[in-house]
């Protein structure tokens, strides 16, 4: 039985921000190499406008590339009902759908407000629920925005909260530019698990300041058993001048297993994933796990 699930975010939200365009053989083949890890639940790609997001132009594609056993998740995230119509085309199954905390944030990256954003999400519910595709939601800046600063907890708790209502079966609460600590972390989630059971939450920390593995085990230690994370510590955020990437999937491995908690991956099939990819992309790899592995055998 698995304690704890990782939801490997690399070849979307990983991959999405890469300068140069990644070719779409070696999507592919990152997502086959994650799902031979042992990975439940690969996010894959987005079906967001091309213009926004032309490095996952390709999402049809890469859908049509994929082979997933039984059991393997293989979510796409869908800004509207457009989106959703494109990714439904293209077969997807589970879906997931992203708002932010932050009122200024939603202006800035998506136009619209909150609450705007919130109603654009209502037919995209209400067909997924017709044509019985699982919906993910995704709550971004829960732990400080670029424009504005602090983000209260009572705007987290209320829109994730409002997704939760709606029918995600998860949330996913997001420090997108990574300036979390672990106590607020943690006050964080607990506000947010007053009012949606902890079984439907999922914590997804950048790691800007280098807090994002502790983040984690502070929030594991209170009780959230889905943790989402990139292979090389893969992504980044347009909006936070030097934000890093998403925390390291190998480095949250390794901590599962220093703290005895199961995940059904092979460690050492995940290092070679990252270093594979890194090498694909020309960068450094940013799993400290990884770096220290291959350091050893150099």
């Amino acid at each position: 039985m698995t304690n704890v699930r990782i939801v490997e975010v690399g070849p979307r939200d990983g991959l999405q921000n890469e300068p140069k365009q990644v070719a779409t053989a070696d999507k592919i083949e990152l997502i086959q190499r994650l799902i031979a890890c042992g990975h439940r639940t690969v996010e894959v790609t987005s079906f967001v406008s091309p213009q926004w997001v032309p490095q996952l132009a390709d999402a049809t594609e890469v859908m049509a590339g994929l082979d997933a056993p039984d059991g393997v998740s293989l979510p796409v995230l869908v800004p509207n009902l457009k989106g959703y119509e494109r990714a439904l085309g293209a077969g997807a199954k589970e879906i997931a759908v992203f708002t932010a905390a932050s009122e200024a944030f939603n202006r800035k990256n998506i136009n619209a407000s909150i609450e705007e954003s919130l109603e654009r999400f209502v037919p995209v519910f209400e067909r997924a629920k017709i044509d019985g595709v699982r919906v993910r939601g995704y709550v971004s800046t829960v732990l400080g925005c670029p424009y504005q600063g602090a983000v209260p907890i009572g705007d987290v708790v209320r829109v994730a909260h409002a997704l939760h209502a709606m029918g995600a079966y998860e949330i996913s609460l997001g420090d997108t530019i990574g300036v979390g600590t672990p106590e607020k972390a943690r006050t964080m989630l607990m506000a947010v698990a007053s009012e949606i059971p902890m079984g439907a939450l999922a914590v997804h920390f950048h790691d800007t300041y280098g807090m994002a593995t502790a983040n984690v085990l502070r929030c594991l230690d209170a009780g959230v058993r889905v943790v989402d994370a990139s292979v090389a510590g893969l992504g980044g955020c347009p909006y936070a001048q030097g934000a890093s990437g998403n925390v390291a999937s190998e480095d949250i491995v390794y901590l599962l297993d220093g703290l005895g908690l199961t995940h059904g991956l092979d460690l050492d099939r995940l290092i070679a994933t990252g270093q594979w990819i890194s090498e694909r992309l020309g960068r450094p790899n940013a799993s400290r796990v990884g770096k220290a592995r291959a350091n050893a055998f150099a």
